[in-house]
């Protein structure tokens, strides 16, 4: 089953009375790239996140978001804490000021304690097993939301490549069929050329057949044809695997370039050249598509 790159999946409960939200979006990328956004608390779950997120990609880039949403009742308000430095940094503050303006007025403790950063919240501690466990169902329900989409975009891409295949297909079987006429007909063109330059006169059959034989050696595209042939074999058993392709496919689209634009260059027939042209076309159209596929 082809997977494409881009997904998104998203998921959330509620974990020791707070409620956790996680998003995940995968686009895509050359490799595995996964980019974290955590709230401070969970900083320590990092490399564990990180790696179940990781398990089931081969890559892409993944972003995700962990948001967590404090209940607002007293049993979850965070504590204060006072931080004294800072407390203590004010007050010799208002000091200098107080003296180097020759002030009357005393410092009181308003005036300190409406400071900012003077009381800090202080979260109570928490079972980070626990937490795992609860966040790591929640990681798990978001990224089988984001390998369904990856999935079901992997079914449309197959599509459209199957058809671009099969069109090749046919455009590889018309240049087939035209070869062949290409060699009698510059047989047929040689000899009337002949007979018009020896005004005439006798033509050599033997001479005439080396030619038309050294010409058909010169542009024949049977092994190109049969490379083409085995090369769309080899894609649509890909495309039918279990693994990941994208990669392959991008090098056998490389190599299904090669052979046809030795096509092209091996044929002066005006007809095989815009079957040759079509099918470059397609291909480039198959690899900004195959850019997508994990």
């Amino acid at each position: 089953m082809v997977h494409s790159m881009t997904g998104y999946g998203r998921a959330e409960a509620v974990l020791d009375d707070q409620k956790y939200i996680v998003e995940i979006k995968s686009l895509n990328h050359r490799f595995l790239e996964i980019s974290l956004r955590l709230p401070a608390s969970l900083s320590a779950l990092e490399i564990e996140i990180k790696k179940k997120i990781g398990e089931p990609l081969i890559r892409g880039k993944i972003d995700v978001t962990i948001r967590r949403d404090a209940n607002a009742s007293a049993e979850n308000a965070h504590y204060l804490a006072l931080n004294l430095p800072l407390a203590r940094n004010y007050f010799d503050l208002f000091t200098q000021l107080k003296q180097s303006l020759n002030l009357q007025d005393d410092i009181k403790l308003g005036m300190i304690a409406g400071q900012k950063d003077i009381f800090l919240p202080v979260e109570s501690p928490q079972d980070m097993t626990t937490l795992w466990q609860g966040l790591s169902v929640v990681l798990e329900e978001a990224i089988a939301g984001m390998m369904d989409m990856r999935r079901r975009e992997g079914e449309i891409l197959s599509q459209d490549l199957l058809a671009r295949l099969d069109l090749m297909a046919q455009l590889i079987n018309r240049i087939e069929v035209k070869a062949p006429q290409v060699v009698s007909e510059y047989q047929k063109r040689l000899t009337e050329r002949i007979r018009e330059l020896s005004s005439g006169l006798v033509v050599d059959e033997a001479r005439l057949s080396q030619e038309v034989a050294i010409f058909a050696e010169k542009s024949d595209i049977t092994e190109e044809i049969v490379r083409f042939r085995s090369h769309i074999g080899q894609f649509l058993e890909m495309l039918h695997s279990d693994e990941a392709i994208g990669r392959k496919v991008d090098f056998l689209i490389q190599e299904m370039n090669r052979e046809v634009n030795t096509i092209g260059s091996k044929s002066s027939d005006a007809d095989i050249s815009r079957q040759v042209i079509e099918i470059k076309s397609e291909l480039a159209k198959l690899r900004e598509q195959v850019q997508n596929l994990e």
